[in-house]
């Protein structure tokens, strides 16, 4: 059988391959929001390019929710909601602007035992692990987590990820936490941002902007004096 896929098509199978689950509304914003009827348009274009092969589906979500052929997970599993947060932390930051280097699941020591952040992108010039926190658990699991991320600081592996700049100094990235709880986790070598939402995080940098303007030319950095652009 051959058929033709448009720009679009293949857009939207390469973002739920890269996200590994995406639901119809998602799709929607993401996609389909300039056209006159965007989710019948949704619609038609998700049961084409799921009739013929090219995607997989789950309807225990309403509205469906979109895999990936390929995808390794059952279509009942909890891990599909653990995709959908990522995802709601990535379109929060469109709200913004786009970032840009986007990895999901990141593993970069490559290695099993380190550092697993939920996502990595860039995001207003700047480079972000985030962990994102659906559950609540004990401030020593937290920071037994920060802990590894010492780790890999300490170990230097991180001066030759793919994403860092080849004409200046490599850049650290700083973690931040998404969750509804704050932690008291702490560490003297990373810079550790604990907020609920992406938007909390736009605000939060905003009023310390507005602040330092206020008192004095001041460069928010990182422990290791990288600036960090949100404005």
């Amino acid at each position: 059988m051959s058929f033709r896929l448009s720009q679009r098509d293949k857009d939207i199978i390469g973002f739920i391959n890269q996200f590994r689950a995406v639901d119809r509304d998602s799709l929607v914003e993401l996609f389909f929001k300039q056209l006159k009827s965007p989710v019948n348009a949704c619609n038609s274009v998700m049961v084409r390019l799921y009739r013929l092969g090219l995607i997989e589906r789950t309807q225990q979500y309403s509205p469906t929710v979109y895999l990936p052929v390929d995808a390794k997970i059952k279509k009942n599993s909890q891990k599909i909601l653990h995709f959908l947060s990522i995802l709601e932390i990535y379109k929060q930051m469109c709200t913004y602007s786009t970032p840009k280097q986007v990895i999901i699941e990141d593993k970069p020591t490559g290695r099993k035992g380190g550092i697993e952040p939920d996502l990595f992108c860039i995001f207003k010039g700047s480079p972000f692990w985030f962990e994102i926190q659906r559950n609540q658990y004990s401030e020593q699991k937290m920071q037994a987590k920060i802990n590894l991320y010492e780790e890999f600081f300490f170990s230097d592996e991180w001066k030759t990820l793919q994403w860092q700049p080849e004409d200046r100094a490599a850049i650290f990235p700083s973690v931040i936490l998404i969750t509804p709880v704050r932690y008291a986790v702490n560490s003297d070598h990373i810079r550790i941002i604990q907020v609920a939402s992406i938007h909390e995080l736009m605000v939060k940098y905003k009023s310390s902007h507005k602040k330092q303007r206020e008192e004095r030319p001041k460069v928010v950095s990182s422990s290791n004096g990288i600036k960090i652009n949100l404005t």
